[in-house]
């Protein structure tokens, strides 16, 4: 029988796994207020967040039965808060721990309570996910312009453009019991929108933010479901904060503001580059108003070496004059200029020699290649059909992760839950067992079982299913699969051992429509394509995951990521062709691709892709840093 959890004295804690935090970070972690902090590059944010929630948990100003709720805005950062607080918390403590992504949590309300809402924004059970691009809404404009019961007339509606339509009249407010009154053409409009995909088809299609209004709206006439809310989390950590949505500060306000719950939301609003997808422009000013939250910095940068460090401060003030200097905490690796711009003749040119640079630092730093990443503004695929056969040749995979494996981009591939537990459990069968991924996989088999820490005789019996499912798989496929149809074969196994009904109930978006179907064909797509020219398994899942490979990948899907040196190729107006549109937008985009370096950062350029005039005043922010041009042929 496992031993329950001590209770620490407040006065005794220390921080759990880590040396120290900074005298900011362990002020957060230990306050009983709501905090908005602004953590920079590297400032450690999973690691404060996984103290406070070790504090709270281990001290019992969390008490028991209830919970904490962390909200980030990607599956993998989730996923890895929560592998994080069970690495510095008792498994009884870390069960108490709900760590989910903005959609899924709002996703899960209306699942569970949606038919609660108000007749008129009331979704079919079976409501599908609707992604729309530019074309949707210009499509719903001219057939609303055009439409016999349009009030307003064509020059009314020929007023709400369609790049701005989503924002300013489908989201902008929390959602009326009642529904719009019809004042303008664009109250009429949304509501004629909203109309549309609740009920002009076989079933209701949403978007993720309107599932955020409509959770909204569910708490907000069901005093009874918001007080349950309020009353199973005492503590609510919000991650990447500058990227809030308006209707997602709504849905947390309408749940958690005026109850005991502490709020603590962390992120830079220097890495604010979520604009275009609906973020606000202020989140942190707005959080802090209403929640009479204090703002606290941290200073310190564990990932970037000094001189990087350094840089980084010139580029943040362009973004926030009153940017605290960071404190690099980290050491400085190589000896030579760890920032400059280098200039090609052409674009092939330009490939040859960052192979060759590549393969060099690789061999004198005893590097791999996935230390290595090629950031582009855009168009990844563009660049990967110069840049990959040239790296091919020098021995070194390139990996396009925005590349499409069956409906998905490989990148959110590897963060489906499917894709993640088919990884962990291939590992667990047919490669080496280590202690690490056992117990990862018994964690995700409970999880999935709802088998709590303290029920020891059923986790004897998931240690038993588990055994004998990774002898099974292991002896009936000893080799990776030599064919498509192979693949499809393994992961319905692995589905079938999991349970499909099980992963529909933890994972909702699999229950709408043909999603899981969708992610299957995928990760079959995937693992043959991984295992093409594998000689064992070892080999195939490396593949799979990328290990061996130098990632290629847009800026904004680089958030969140570290590599040792970052190579950003094409620092022209081609590719910023919307700096001047909105500067603030690039700048800090700019800084986030800047950012994700340790100890080097590259960027190239090239007169055959475009000029560089327009984009002046990020060469010259560079300049200012003292960051010098060379001739790359």
């Amino acid at each position: 029988m496992s031993l329950p959890p001590r209770r620490i004295a407040t006065a005794d804690w220390q921080p759990v796994g880590v040396t120290s935090l900074e005298r900011n970070a362990l002020e957060v972690v230990r306050s009983s207020v709501h905090h908005s902090v602004l953590a920079g590059p590297g400032a450690g944010k999973t690691e404060l967040l996984a103290q406070r929630a070790a504090f709270l948990l281990q001290t019992g100003a969390s008490p028991t039965p209830q919970r904490i709720l962390a909200i980030s805005f990607k599956r993998d950062a989730a996923r890895n808060l929560a592998r994080r607080v069970r690495q510095r918390c008792h498994p009884d403590h870390a069960s108490r721990f709900d760590s989910l992504t903005f959609d899924a949590f709002a996703k899960g309300l209306v699942d569970r309570f949606g038919q609660a809402l108000p007749d008129r924004w009331r979704p079919t059970a079976d409501y599908g996910i609707l992604f729309p691009k530019k074309a949707h809404w210009a499509d719903f404009l001219r057939r609303a312009r055009i439409a016999q019961d349009n009030p307003f007339g064509q020059p009314a509606l020929l007023q709400l453009p369609a790049d701005f339509f989503e924002r300013r009249h489908i989201l902008a407010e929390r959602l009326p019991e009642g529904g719009w009154i019809p004042s303008n053409a664009g109250y009429w409009a949304g509501q004629r929108f909203w109309d549309e995909q609740l009920r002009s088809v076989d079933r209701s299609y949403l978007t993720f933010a309107m599932l955020s209004r409509l959770a909204e709206l569910l708490v907000r006439v069901n005093l009874s479901m918001r007080n349950a809310l309020a009353l199973t989390y005492s503590h609510v950590f919000m991650d990447e904060f500058q990227d809030t949505t308006q209707a997602q500060l709504d849905l947390v306000q309408s749940i958690f503001l005026g109850t005991p719950a502490i709020m603590t939301a962390v992120g830079d609003n220097k890495q604010q580059i979520m604009r275009f997808a609906l973020a606000m422009d202020d989140p942190f000013g707005v959080f802090e108003q209403s929640f009479g939250a204090t703002r606290i910095p941290l200073f310190s940068n564990y990932r970037s070496s000094p001189e990087l460090v350094r840089i980084q401060h010139t580029l943040a003030q362009a973004l926030d004059t009153a940017a605290p200097r960071p404190q690099s905490q980290a050491a400085a690796s190589i000896t030579d200029a760890c920032c400059v711009i280098v200039d090609f003749s052409s674009a092939q040119i330009e490939a040859d020699r960052l192979a060759k640079f590549v393969v060099e630092q690789m061999q004198k730093h005893k590097l791999k290649p996935n230390d290595f990443v090629l950031l582009v503004r855009q168009k990844s695929e563009d660049y990967a059909q110069v840049l990959g056969p040239v790296f091919a040749a020098a021995g070194i995979p390139l990996r396009n992760e925005a590349a499409y494996v069956g409906a998905q981009m490989l990148q959110e591939l590897l963060t489906e839950p499917l894709s993640a537990h088919l990884l962990l459990l291939l590992r667990l069968a047919l490669t080496a067992r280590n202690g690490s991924t056992w117990n990862e996989a018994q964690h995700v088999l409970a999880g999935l079982r709802g088998i709590e820490p303290s029920d020891d005789r059923a986790r004897r019996i998931l240690a038993r299913d588990l055994d004998a499912f990774a002898t099974r798989f292991g002896a009936q496929h000893p080799v990776p699969p030599a064919t498509e149809a192979a693949s499809r074969l393994l992961v319905q196994e692995v589905v079938s051992f999991l349970g499909r009904d099980t992963l529909i109930a933890d994972h909702a978006p699999y229950a709408q429509g043909n999603w899981l179907a969708e992610v299957e064909n995928s990760v079959a797509l995937h693992l043959t394509s991984s295992s093409a020219s594998a000689a064992d398994w070892f080999a195939a899942l490396d593949a799979y995951e990328g290990i061996n490979a130098l990632p290629l990948m847009t800026l904004h899907k680089s958030k969140g990521l570290e590599y040792h040196t970052v190579i950003f190729v094409g620092l022209d107006d081609s590719a910023w062709w919307s700096y001047a549109k909105d500067t603030a937008d690039a700048t800090a985009g700019f800084f986030v691709a800047f950012t994700r370096a340790k100890q080097r950062v590259v960027f190239t350029y090239t007169a055959e892709r475009g000029s560089r005039t327009s984009i002046a005043p990020l060469y010259e922010l560079l300049a200012s840093a003292g960051v010098q041009t060379l001739s790359g042929d």
